[in-house]
Formats: C-alpha cells, structure tokens, sequence
C-alpha cells in the first residue's frame, strides 16, 4: 500500500518556513539545551534508515521514521506532520539516489533551515553503485538489499552522528562496531543459505527492480515489471515480455512484494498460465520498507532473512521455509 493523504507540494516550502519561525519563537522545546546534554532527534525516511540508526545511536538517540510499513519511498509526498517533524529534528537521514524523489523540495528546505539532512547512501563508491541504462544515467537506490554495502551505510550514520554529538563520539563507534559483526555475520549466512539454490533456478521475478544489488552480491538475475522505480505503470507490452521469459525459462516462482501491489504480478502469472507455463507466487518479499514494528522483519536484519528464507524456499522447492502471506490489491 501506499500513502495518499500527502500534502501537496506546492504547500511544503511555506510550511516549513512558518514551522521553523513558530518553533523558533518558542524556544523549539529543548533544542537549546545542548545536545551531549539529551538526546539526538533524529528523523528518517525509510524504515531501514530508522533501524539503522537506533541500531548505531543506542540510548543516545530519539528516532522518528516518517515512513512506516508498506509505504513505498518512491511515491511518498511529505504530509503536514512529517513537516514539523522534519523542522524539530536535529538531523535528518534519507537514503538518497532519488529514492525519495518526491520528498526533494522538503528536503532541500529543512537544509535551508540549517538542520542536517544526510543522503546516507550518497556515500557508497560510486564504482560499488549499479547504473542501469533504462534509469537515465542515474544510479539505483536500493543499496540496502547488499549487506555488505549497508555496512558502509552504517559507517556513515556512526560518522553523522559522532560529528553533531562529538562528546558521544566513543559510544557511536562502539555501537558500529558491535553491529559491523552483526551484519557480517549476517552476510555470510545469505551467501550460505542462497548455494541451496540450483544455479538455473537463480531468477528473482518481482513487481519492480529492486532487488538488483541483492542479485548482483549473492549471483541471482533479477526482473522487475516496473524497473527501479514504482512510479511509472507497467504496460500490457511489459507484462507480456515478461510473462513469456518466466515461461520460456521454467521460472517456478515469482514474487510480490509487502509495499507494491500485487496486481501486476498476478497479471504476470495469468499471462504465463495462458502460455501454457506453470509458475507460483513464491511468497511476498519486503523491498523499500520494513515489516510491522516488534516483528522480526521489522529490523533490517529480519528483513533481509525474511527474504532469503522466502526466496530460497520458493526457487529450491523446499517448503520448509516461511510461507509469506499475498499483499491485497
């Protein structure tokens, strides 16, 4: 699902404006006490990036994520609340790449207002980012899905932070590093767990592309209907092409995804099954956005074994795996 009651645009910039003149004239609650004397407020887009940051910030850090499971980062418009948030905060971390591409003009105001606004992932090399030829020279946002390139993420965050709460500094690297071996450990297991799948069966079918960096660290081609971005619609032409390589290539499964819905995959499979082709919904995966909070899936780590665990179970016909519920349309 994604979010619908937004405010428009062309309203945000005022917003901020009158927001950061009303919290100024009362004092902002307690931005004047100095920050080693409470906590960071920290605001993030993403789901992923608030994990991370009360992962890396401990007991020293006070995260809002503005959106929360199912929202897809790629349509998101700011509503009036995330605005007075934005302009509370101390930092703001988003992914960057044009994940959040509709979210740009605020971000660029809370700038202007001299809070910080840290696109975290701006900071990959750019020789370690993917650039496919139909995203228009840009690269693809979805770095989270390589552990080992979230790891540099993470690196980034504990530096963001250790900067605006210097007095801190030594518990922000000591949170990193205990959360370094966490992920890992946790990349060893997904290249692991992923050799349970036949090499001929390493095809991962979804809505849109955003398992590319998943696919390119641990050896699976990708397809998305929608490219990387969930923003423009799949064709009747797209849906066919796709549907006669799923087909013509004995693809078992295919995949929705708990933030895109999942008609167009469902449009997917009736085009196989009229090509004579058999092909399942392998389970439902979650790409831009975390599960519920106190689930398992809702940390980044839960995430990401989730996935595999789906993944694996579906391409290497072991059904011992989780059996992930299909999203409503």
């Amino acid at each position: 699902m994604t979010c619908t009651c937004s405010t428009p645009i062309r309203w945000v910039a005022p917003l901020l404006f009158f927001l950061a003149l009303t919290l100024g004239a009362c004092g902002g609650d307690d931005k004047d006490t100095p920050i080693a004397d409470r906590k960071v407020r920290v605001v993030t887009t993403t789901s992923m990036l608030a994990d991370l940051a009360r992962e890396i910030g401990g007991e020293r850090v006070e995260v809002e994520g503005l959106m929360g499971p199912g929202v897809d980062p790629h349509l998101y418009r700011p509503r009036e609340s995330d605005v007075a948030r934005l302009v509370e905060a101390d930092m703001v971390l988003y992914n960057g790449l044009e994940l959040e591409g509709k979210m740009g003009e605020a971000l660029e105001q809370v700038e202007g207002l001299g809070i910080g606004a840290e696109p975290v992932a701006n900071t990959v090399r750019s020789s370690r980012l993917l650039q496919p030829e139909e995203f228009e020279g840009a690269f693809d946002p979805h770095v989270w899905m390589d552990v080992s390139l979230w790891r540099d993420v993470a690196e980034t965050v504990a530096e963001v932070l250790a900067d605006a709460d210097t007095a801190h500094a030594e518990i922000y690297a000591a949170n990193l590093a205990a959360y370094d071996a966490e992920l890992e450990a946790l990349d060893e297991y997904v290249r692991a767990r992923v050799q349970d799948v036949p090499e001929d069966q390493r095809v991962i079918v979804t809505a849109h592309d955003a398992f590319n960096y998943f696919g390119a660290a641990y050896g699976f081609e990708v397809r998305g209907l929608q490219g990387l971005s969930t923003a423009t619609e799949a064709g009747t032409g797209d849906v066919q092409d796709l549907a006669a390589f799923v087909a013509d290539n004995d693809i078992p499964a295919m995949f929705v995804e708990t933030s895109v819905s999942d008609r167009s995959i469902n449009a997917v499979l009736e085009a196989v099954r009229a090509r004579g082709g058999t092909v399942e919904i392998g389970g439902s995966l979650f790409s831009d956005a975390l599960g519920d909070p106190d689930t398992p899936e809702g940390t980044y780590e839960g995430m990401i074994r989730h996935n595999v665990e789906t993944i694996v179970s579906a391409l290497s016909g072991d059904t011992t795996g989780p059996v992930a519920a299909r999203v409503p349309s």
